[in-house]
């Protein structure tokens, strides 16, 4: 659980410290949150799998982060 903990911060982190940067830098910081926000979906899959969370939990948190990650790549492409 400590991993989805790291990676649920490291997604907003890295967005708010790469805004501050050139655009090219702020695509790479946002390439990290995105990296974090696919390890965040695995963690995920696998609490599952271990029966921390159930299959309706797995499937609203998969919607809202495939959500994001839709949204934030489309941000990126416009950088």
């Amino acid at each position: 659980m400590s991993q989805i903990s790291r990676c649920s911060v490291s997604i907003p982190s890295n967005i708010a410290e790469g805004s501050s940067r050139t655009d090219k830098s702020f695509s790479h910081f946002i390439d990290i949150a995105l990296g974090s926000s696919f390890e965040l979906e695995t963690q995920l899959i696998i609490a599952c799998n271990r029966n921390y969370i159930n299959k309706e939990q797995l499937t609203k948190i998969e919607a809202k982060i495939q959500e994001f990650q839709k949204m934030t790549m489309g941000f990126q492409n416009k950088l």
